[in-house]
């Protein structure tokens, strides 16, 4: 039997109404609960109740009393943990370590509901909370945690996370396949050995007894990463190796006498699957508990889930070592049935604010020869040059965006994630289809940085690719008579890159009259290679490079970047500064717009 009530249950009392006397799972998260595809706790949750299961669901716990995850009961096959979508200690803490002002997850953008390492605080309280049962982690921060990493905000290297916070196993990447088959194998009373996509820490017997032969890659074990920086590294570009789900090996690392044990990566689900969670039966709102609007809600819930997976590999991005370098697409079928429902909200007046996922311009992509990509051990399909076998074909996001403009109802197709520029310069027709069809008159970009030498540290293109893009950008919207700009997202401090290096972007930006509307000094984020070079101080290659550390030495690129420029830049592709922006919105906030309505 399916469960698939109106709200994923948050109390005693919505258990009761459903008929629900006991729980089977009970889902612990670091975020409000918002029932849709984008938020991936209510996602695994309906998941789970559509596999059979009785599961309830407690958002950001007192964190300090194990008590407040005990109202729904005691579950009868186990917990699972997620810090929410993104790192705990990102969503706590500023670049410059500070505590941020506001959570984008919580009701009210209201900060401090989530601890530090929620993974391991969350574990914590149902180990003490459920003496016994088991519990399972996940989510990007268990995911991005998963081995020894180097944390910045604390400045340290600390273990994988099932090593502080003792849960049962860890689920990494995307969890779909995986949590299913661990509540399954609890379910019947099996063992939790070998399951992809998962890791484990053996007891001391259980890592005596283990026959090491070549499935397995060993990494530098916890004390050598103490002792020796460059013991980072070495692990980062082993784990990068070992990330085709179709090639990857199983991973070890020694703390002590016991063996934290990473299973190879978790194939990607299919089409059809990836259909199947984006149309399980959620609400589409925040629950209904709640009195204050959701920040993150309120960007996502007009928009589309079309694509999961990233071909860049870039060196400062999580992605790929959670979601994987291979492209999974939504069928255009699903996609249309979920626009019709999302027509059918009430709050939605025609404009469909995106579709997409990691970019704008992937969806679709497909590799000529897939027996070529499963022996691939590349970081990244798209540098230093774009892989031969990627198909980087534009023709099925058109139609897809062309069908989704026809439908009853909708009057706007906005692409809002972010487009690759060197998949644009790929894409003649689908660029120009979406800066005359997609665009909401700012169109995002990121270049991440303009000199050669930055750009390659950070796999990223190449550094005349804006501005190509935006000479192509620029002539269409002559051609059209249309009013358009660009948002560069541009990234400062990154390893190797010095006031010299950034020098080249503050002069292009001078040079244009340009001032970004947003600015993002970098953060060193677990798991990735940009955290490697930024701890170790080198390349992957053993490359010595200048690290910016301390608030001081970031200051001079970070202002580079935030200084304002403009009165109003020169053509089409510069757009108004912040400061007019800002002004403009605050006009027509308290002024009204021109049929005498507030405009939301």
């Amino acid at each position: 039997m399916k469960y698939e009530p109106e709200n994923i249950p948050m109390s005693r009392e919505e258990m009761l109404l459903l008929g629900w006397d006991e729980l089977d799972i009970l889902f612990i998260s670091g975020d409000a609960c918002v029932d849709l595809p984008s938020f991936a706790a209510p996602l695994l949750c309906r998941l789970l109740m559509d596999q059979g299961w009785k599961v309830g669901l407690i958002c950001q716990p007192d964190w300090k009393d194990p008590e407040s995850i005990t109202k729904m009961g005691r579950p009868r096959l186990g917990c699972a943990v997620s810090a929410g979508n993104m790192d705990s200690m990102v969503c706590l803490y500023t670049v410059g370590r500070r505590l941020r002002k506001d959570d984008m997850y919580s009701p009210g953008g209201v900060p401090g509901k989530r601890p530090p390492m929620a993974s391991v605080v969350y574990t914590q309280m149902c180990k003490k909370a459920f003496p016994g049962s088991p519990v399972v982690t996940g989510g990007m921060e268990a995911s991005m945690r998963r081995i020894a990493h180097y944390d910045y905000w604390q400045d340290k290297m600390r273990p994988g996370v099932l090593v502080d916070s003792k849960a049962d196993i860890l689920v990494y990447g995307m969890g779909e396949r995986a949590i299913v088959e661990i509540f399954r194998r609890l379910e019947k009373g099996e063992s939790l050995d070998g399951i992809r996509g998962t890791v484990r820490f053996l007891g001391a017997k259980a890592s005596a007894a283990l026959q090491i032969d070549d499935s397995y890659v060993v990494l530098p074990d916890y004390n050598e990463m103490l002792s020796d920086k460059r013991a980072l590294m070495r692990e980062t570009v082993i784990l990068e190796r070992e990330m085709n789900p179709h090639c990857g090996r199983k991973l070890l690392q020694k703390y002590n006498d016991r063996y934290l044990l990473v299973e190879p990566p978790m194939p990607p689900i299919t089409t059809e699957e990836f259909d199947h969670v984006c149309e399980l039966p959620f609400s589409g709102k925040p629950h209904p508990s709640y009195k204050e609007p959701i920040p993150a809600y309120l960007t996502v819930r007009e928009s589309i889930p079309a694509v999961r997976g990233c071909p860049g590999g870039c060196a400062f991005c999580g992605l790929v070592a959670h979601q994987g370098r291979h492209i999974i697409s939504r069928s255009p079928e699903s996609i249309l049935r979920s626009v019709k429902k999302l027509i059918n909200q009430k709050f939605f007046h025609g404009t469909i604010t995106d579709i997409g996922g990691a970019a704008g311009n992937i969806y679709g992509h497909t590799y000529k020869d897939p027996q070529m990509c499963a022996k691939c051990r590349r970081s990244s399909c798209m540098f230093p040059e774009p892989c031969k076998n990627y198909v980087a074909d534009g023709k099925k996001l058109i139609e897809l965006l062309r069908k989704v403009r026809s439908c009853p109802g909708v009057k706007n197709v906005f692409i809002n994630s972010g487009i690759r520029l060197d998949l644009a310069l790929m894409q003649e027709d689908l660029t120009r289809e979406i800066v005359l069809n997609h665009v909401s008159g700012h169109m995002k970009v990121a270049p991440e940085h303009l000199h050669p030498r930055v750009l390659a540290l950070m796999r990223k293109g190449k550094s005349g690719d804006l501005e190509k893009f935006m000479k192509i950008f620029e002539k269409i919207n002559q051609e059209h008579g249309k009013k358009q700009y660009l948002i560069p997202l541009f990234i400062s401090n990154f390893p190797g890159c010095t006031a010299k290096e950034m020098k080249v972007v503050d002069d292009f930006l001078a040079s244009h009259n340009w001032s970004p509307q947003q600015a993002q000094d970098y953060i060193p984020l677990p798991l990735t290679m940009g955290a490697a070079m930024y701890y170790c101080g080198e390349t992957a290659d053993g490359t010595p490079i200048e690290v910016n550390r301390g608030l001081a030495e970031r200051r001079t690129q970070l202002k580079m970047l935030k200084r304002d420029r403009t009165i109003r830049p020169k053509g089409v592709h510069g757009g108004p500064s912040f400061r007019e922006m800002r002004g403009e919105r605050n006009r027509k906030r308290f002024s009204g717009s021109s049929n005498g309505k507030r405009k939301n």
